[in-house]
Parts: C-alpha cells; structure tokens; sequence
C-alpha cells in the first residue's frame, strides 16, 4: 500500500508530500520547506521512518513547491524532475524570489524530464502522470490508480482552483483540464493538493463554485 504524508511548509502554507511503501523507498514532490525547522522536520521524518528517497518530483515549479529542492539534492543527491514546459518557470525562480522579497537557495535544474502519460515508479507504487496546464503551463498530477489518490499540485483544491493570473496560466485551459483528466476519475479519489486541506473528486464535482 503506498502512503502520503503531508507537510504544511513556508509562508505560502504549501503542502509537501513524501510518498512512499512497504519497500521502504519514496518520493518528496514539491519540497517547500523553507526555514531549517521545517528541513529538520522533513529530514526527522525520513530518518524516523527508514525510508530511502529516489526521487525529487515537482508538481510545477512557482517558487513555493521548490524552495526545499536544494536542500533535497544536498542531503539525498537527486536532482528534480519536471514536466518540460516548466523548465522556464524553474529558471525565472530567482527572479521571482527578489521580486516576493524572499531570500532562497537556487534550485538545481532537472536530471530529467517528465513526459505526459508516462509513470513514475518507485519501490512498489506506480503513479500515472496527467498534464494538466492552467495554473502554469507544464503543471503535473499523480494518480495512483491502486490505492485510489491523486497528487493534483495547483490545479485543484477543496472547493478551488489554482490561480490564472501568474505567467502561464490559462483560466479556460485549468478548467478544461481538470474536467477532462480529473473529473474521468471515480469519484472517491482523494485529492491532494498543493495548499489546504485533502478533498475528492465527488466533492469537487458537487461543491466547487468554479465547476459545478
């Protein structure tokens, strides 16, 4: 069974993931953390769990979901992976850093890139990739059909959507693809987003101003 465990990190309040098995392996995906508390509380959670990082996934790359990538490739030497079309988001992030006022290490730039309708495999949990544009133009979800959960990164939240008006985003291109890749799922898919609470997609369908 693979399990998600979350963490609220950054001025943002952004939620990190680290997905991870019965194998022991596991992947961080948008490691925000920002102070060295929250890197000791993500490196302390690791450790206490003997697991094994393989990989360093990001959703998207706004400057919240990669704050924590260069502690990631200090301390477990992976480099991120990323959808191609983020790659000039990646490389704006310091830019954007001085432009927020916010003082942050730069991140290493992508071992590989990941492609649509391929999966992410590690240990013995497999995670379909859905590219789903709007918020920001290579933005990713995770499905992990066997145990029923989606990564959704910005794309969607309880009863929200990511927002449009940053460089990139589409409203019409967010709404489509969250209708046509996530709104195909069942509707007892839980959702996890990259800020708030976990949600599903039933919920979303029934209750999210912006969709029903």
């Amino acid at each position: 069974m693979t399990h998600v465990q979350v963490f609220e990190f950054n001025p943002f309040a952004e939620n990190t993931y680290v997905v991870y098995d019965e194998s022991g392996e596991c992947a961080i995906f948008d490691p925000g953390c920002y102070t060295e508390e929250e890197r000791d509380i993500l490196r302390s959670f690791i450790s206490e769990k003997q697991l094994r990082v393989v990989r360093l996934i990001n959703t998207h790359c706004h400057l919240d979901h990669v704050f924590g990538n260069n502690f990631v490739h200090k301390t477990w030497s992976l480099l991120p992976e990323i959808h191609r079309f983020e790659l000039p988001v990646l490389e704006r992030y310091p830019a954007i850093c001085l432009y927020y006022g916010v003082a942050a290490e730069v991140s290493p730039m992508p071992e590989r890139f990941i492609e649509t309708g391929s999966a992410v495999v590690f240990g013995n949990t497999r995670l379909e990739v859905l590219h789903t544009p709007g918020h920001s133009p290579g933005s990713l979800s995770f499905y992990c059909r066997e145990d029923g959960f989606i990564l959704s990164g910005d794309v969607l939240f309880m009863e929200g959507i990511g927002r449009t008006d940053l460089p990139g985003g589409n409203m019409d291109t967010l709404l489509a693809s969250i209708r046509r890749q996530l709104f195909t799922l069942p509707g007892e898919t839980l959702v996890y987003p990259g800020h708030g609470p976990a949600t599903t997609i039933r919920h979303e369908m029934e209750y999210n101003p912006f969709l029903t």
